[in-house]
This record gives C-alpha cells, structure tokens and sequence, in this order.
C-alpha cells in the first residue's frame, strides 16, 4: 500500500521537528563548551580563517597550500579533542547529532545509480502508519529485555522459559548474518507474545522493518484486500510488505478461524519470507498435536522443518501479577 500525500507529509514534518531539535541541541554544547574551555572557541574560528587564507594562496599558485591546510586541520582537530577530553566530555561531542546517521535524518538515503532510496527510519514508520501499529509499538516499548523477569517461571517450567529467552538474544545478536525462525508455543500467558515482543522492539531499535500482527488481524487484512473489489489493487501492495519486511511477527497463531483460504495465505506467507531469507517469528497456544490437525500437512512440515520450536510452560503470568 501506498502512503497518502497527508501521511507523507506527517512524516517527513517528524523528520523536519527531529532536524531542527537536533541543531539546536548541537548549538547549544557549542556554546557550553566556548563558554567553559577556554581557547577553544578560537581553535573553531581559527579552522575559516586558514581556509579562507589557503583559498587565496591556491589563486595565486601557491601548489603546496592544500597540503599545508589538511596538515593544520589535522593538528586543530588534535587540539579540540584533547581539549574537550580534558574537560570530560567525548571526543565527538560537538560533531552533528542523527536520530538515524544513515540518512541524516532526512528519511532517504542514496541508493544505486545516484536514486534516493527510503531509508529504513522511514520505512519503519511507513509500516506504523499503514498498519495502525502504534499500539504494538507502545506496548513492546515496556514489554522488552530491560524489562524481563524470571520470577514469574517455577520449578521445572523456568529451565524452558530460560531456553527461549536464550533463543531470542541469540536470533536478535545473530539476525543480520544467520537467517533463522522462531516458533513459540505452550500453555497461555507464559511469555510468548511478550519475547516476541521483546524480539521485535530490538530489532526496530537497530533500524530493521518490523511487521507485528495477531494472527487474526493478519488474516482480516489479507481477506480485506483479496475480496473486497474497491481494495483488491492494495493487494499486491500488502504482500510485499508482508513477504519483505525484515521481521514479521505472527502472534496468537490459532485464534483465527482455519479455512481453505487460512491455509493457502499462511502457507504463502512462510513459503515466501523463506525463499527471500526474512525472518519470522510466530507464537501460539496450540500444542503441536493441534497444530498439525489444524493447518495443511505442508505447513507442518514447512514450520518443523524451517523454524526453532521453543515450548513454554507454567501457570499463567497475567493471573499471577494481578
């Protein structure tokens, strides 16, 4: 699906406010650190002047002047950064400040052939807007590795729970060079959908397009736009956003009502993200013996042999925190 012109707009106004907060909050430790290093104001004032001077000797020509301009930059520069380490601060402290350093924070960044692609930033926002995930976004934002706990697990149902949680960490440190799925499953409310979560707020954090559906909403969406004639152009639109993302998170698989057209799109959807190499990550209730007896052979077969099956047990945690 395409953004309108108004939610395009919003976004690129976002990039505009997070430009102009960030100036500002670069000019203001310029003028801390003029106000509290002494000479270090000169050194940036004198980095124009010797610019300025080495134009007008390369003018007269003087062939050496460039030469001599690099070596005294080098050295202003050593100066500055000793001068602010010794007053505690980093080195780069006063160099630009990004939200997103690949693109500057402009929402594009330059692709083959000289053409502006969309940056990642961007396209993270473009799948928040479309799919309404803000919600997603907000709770994944508290449910999320600072925030996880093993004390909800006892016994013998806390050796899994460690299982998976090490299973997580490992898909998100390895997610860039080693392609894998997750599969949770298990009885309702042992942290399922919130390691997913956990998984998905990392990796949006680290700049990759994240797609986070119930199953339900999901299949909704995908039958919205396979029969409804005044929508069925968004089709295509949709699948490739769904095949192509970095991540798609499938939570809930099995609240949704199973049918021949159930079957095909879930299977599509796994066949494909796995022949593109993306990621994907789906969380259930279902024991495995329902799994099979509710979705195609193939899917079975396809998710046991593509996925890491993570089996979570224990009392539900959302009684145990009330």
């Amino acid at each position: 699906m395409a953004l309108t012109n108004s939610q395009y707009e919003a976004i690129m106004r976002g990039y505009e406010r997070t430009r102009d907060t960030n100036r500002s909050l670069l000019t203001s430790r310029q003028e801390k650190v003029y106000r509290e290093i002494s000479g270090y104001e000169e050194l940036a004032d004198s980095v124009s002047t010797l610019s300025v001077a080495a134009a007008k000797m390369v003018l007269s020509g003087d062939d050496g002047a460039l030469s001599r301009l690099r070596d005294s930059l080098k050295e202003i520069s050593r100066k500055q950064k000793e001068l602010l380490a010794g007053a505690g601060y980093p080195e780069n402290y006063l160099e630009p400040v990004y939200d997103c350093p690949d693109c500057q924070d402009t929402g594009y960044t330059d692709g083959s052939g000289g053409r502006k692609e969309k940056c990642h930033c961007f396209r993270q926002q473009e799948i928040s807007v479309l799919y309404d995930q803000s919600n997603i976004r907000e709770t994944i934002s508290r449910e999320n590795f600072s925030t996880l706990s093993y004390d909800y697990h006892k016994g013998e149902d806390l050796i899994p729970f460690k299982a998976a949680v090490s299973a997580s960490l490992n898909f998100v440190q390895k997610f860039k060079e080693d392609y894998h799925n997750l599969f949770f499953y298990g009885t309702v409310g042992t942290g399922k959908s919130f390691l997913s979560g956990c998984i998905a707020n990392e990796l949006i954090k680290r700049g990759y397009s994240v797609i986070y559906f119930s199953a339900l909403n999901l299949f909704e969406c995908l039958a919205y736009y396979s029969f409804d004639s005044k929508e069925k152009a968004k089709l295509h639109s949709f699948y490739e956003d769904i095949y192509g993302c970095d991540l798609l998170v499938i939570d809930d698989l099995g609240t949704e009502t199973t049918n021949a057209f159930i079957n095909s799109q879930l299977f599509a959807c796994i066949n494909e993200r796995q022949l593109r190499r993306n990621a994907t990550v789906i969380s259930t209730n279902l024991n495995l013996e329902e799994l099979q007896e509710r979705y195609s052979d193939r899917i079975f077969s396809r998710l046991t042999s593509s996925f890491t099956f993570c089996k979570l047990t224990g009392a539900d945690i959302r009684i145990s925190m009330l």
